[in-house]
């Protein structure tokens, strides 16, 4: 654990005698009796600082000296009120004795909290021959991870936000403490254990339109190469560079030269993950009386970076919670890229919903067959694309798509190729085009909320420079950012610590979250 001024210790000279004090119980057990002491002794510092006379103090230097103040305070209650519940344990300890366990002398314990690091000392029984346990860790539901499951989840919630190197510069800015970057990994990597039950678990939301839409789309993260993975996992030299200033030259000498990409080589080495963007509409009249849809409402996303079939799978499975189920023959739109994978995974699990392209997709492909026959920028170009995008408005895809057959003769030899392969791609999808009929309905025709999603959830905490990631891994903090993202985040926290509670009950032994070890990639809906 990184700490500064003594784990938020006194300002000045103080911090020393602050350390001093948290010593002066922790080679022995303190009762709460002296800790309260040292409470009210806490109480008067505070007030001898804001009552202080001294007309060259500004406010800035008193609320520079208050915080720490009020952190020491805040550990202090802390370790008056586990001392207080260790001294009210001895009904527990008795029950665990009746039961064949045998006590043993207190021992110490360090909890990270909120607050920083505290020390307190509880009981420990034991099975001869067995286990043993700390009754007051499972009373009070703490894991036996050595943090408050608090300071755990505010690593992990940070984490969802920004690099996990940064989750310990921000805590260490404004707590003045923090766990390792390692710790903070392994919140996320635990609480990601969580996520799939959570999904499958959760309530569906409440107020829901009469139309789901459901939109997917594809964004590909970069990923460590196995090359990469090797270097990371071999042996650390102990050979120390002169100076700091040539660690990565010294580095680059014990790995060897870089080796060359070839031609058409992606550095990104990218890997997908499915994104799925689901929310409803309800239906209502304009002052007109026409009909239109309201939204959107109960917008929720879901990312994986399993295979297609399970983020559809999991659209399915949300569809029939929120009361849009086979046959109930309420209206699903579901849009997509064009991406034939997923039409045909919408056929198999959505064979009643109305599959939608994107038309701005579409519009790629025109504005790109337009650029074979006018030149770029020019006001014939725009017309023409503008032209071809009203008759996709009113229903007349293959218009389009035989004024893009027209176009061949007018075009080079070979332009004449890449042309067929756009008329072709819109031919085969020409059912999934009918704009005129779905602003008709008020339905969507493009993929808008889905593409920001692609960048915000994805784009923006897991594509920046120099990031590397393993997908296991990579996968529990893409499933926890969209829980967050979807104002879940409270609810998620409660059912994990009641899982927690649960199989502590049932297991006896304090359970512990943080682990090294990531989930598998889940498998609903890929079983055959």
């Amino acid at each position: 654990m990184k700490t500064v001024a003594s784990i938020v210790g006194f300002v000045g000279g103080e911090c020393k005698g602050e350390s001093r004090e948290q010593d002066a119980w922790r080679d022995a057990p303190v009762t709460s009796a002296e800790i309260k002491g040292k409470i009210q002794g806490r109480i008067e510092a505070i007030f001898e600082l804001v009552d202080r006379n001294d007309d060259q103090r500004g406010f800035d230097e008193v609320e520079r000296g208050l915080v720490p103040l009020l952190f020491g305070f805040g550990r202090l209650l802390f370790a008056y009120y586990l001392a207080r519940r260790e001294e009210r344990s001895a009904d527990l300890v008795d029950g665990w004795y009746r039961k064949g366990y045998r006590r043993r002398k207190p021992g110490r314990k360090y909890l990270g909290t909120f607050f920083g690091q505290v020390c307190f000392w509880r009981t420990y029984v034991r099975r001869p021959g067995g286990q043993g346990l700390h009754p007051l860790d499972l009373a009070l539901g703490l894991t036996a991870d050595g943090f408050s499951s608090w300071a755990m989840e505010i690593c992990a919630r940070l984490s969802t936000l920004v690099s996990y190197e940064q989750v310990t510069a921000l805590l260490l800015y404004f707590l003045s403490w923090s766990p390792s970057k390692t710790t903070v990994e392994k919140a996320v990597l635990g609480l990601g254990r969580y996520t799939q039950e959570w999904f499958a678990a959760a309530p569906p939301p409440e107020g829901d339109g009469e139309v789901l839409v459901i939109q997917i789309d594809s964004k590909a993260t970069p990923t460590a190469t196995d090359e990469e993975l090797e270097k990371r996992r071999g042996k650390r030299s102990q050979d120390k560079p002169l100076s700091p200033r040539h660690r990565g030259r010294a580095k680059r000498a014990r790995r060897g030269p870089k080796k060359r990409r070839s031609p058409g080589d992606k550095s990104k080495n990218g890997k997908a993950a499915t994104i799925v963007t689901m929310y409803t509409l309800k239906k209502d009249k304009d002052k007109d009386g026409k009909r239109v849809l309201l939204g959107p409402i109960n917008k929720k996303v879901y990312a994986s970076y399993a295979p297609k079939r399970h983020a559809v799978a999991i659209a399915r499975r949300d569809a029939d919670k929120r009361g849009f189920p086979k046959g109930s023959r309420k209206t699903i739109q579901i849009v997509t890229d064009g991406d034939e994978d997923l039409e045909c995974l919408v056929k198999e699990l959505f064979p009643e919903a109305k599959h939608t392209l994107d038309i701005i997709h579409v519009l790629e492909y025109v504005w790109e067959a337009g650029r074979f026959l006018f030149k770029e920028g020019s006001t014939e170009l725009t017309a023409w694309v503008k032209k071809q995008e009203s008759l996709l408005y009113k229903g007349k895809a293959i218009l389009v798509i035989q004024h893009i057959c027209d176009a061949r003769g007018q075009v080079v030899p070979g332009a004449r190729e890449r042309l067929d392969k756009i008329r072709d791609y819109l031919a085969k999808r020409v059912r999934l085009m009918d704009y005129h009929e779905l602003r008709e309905q008020d339905l969507e025709v493009a993929s808008g909320a889905v593409e920001g999603a692609v960048r915000h959830v994805i784009g923006k905490r897991f594509d920046s420079g120099s990031m590397r990631w393993i997908k296991e891994r990579a996968e529990a903090l893409l499933q926890l950012r969209s829980i967050e993202i979807n104002g879940d985040w409270q609810a998620f926290m409660l059912f994990v610590k009641r899982r927690l509670r649960e199989k502590s009950r049932r297991e006896a032994p304090a359970q512990r979250l943080l682990t090294t070890q990531p989930a598998a990639l889940p498998t609903y809906g890929l079983a055959a």
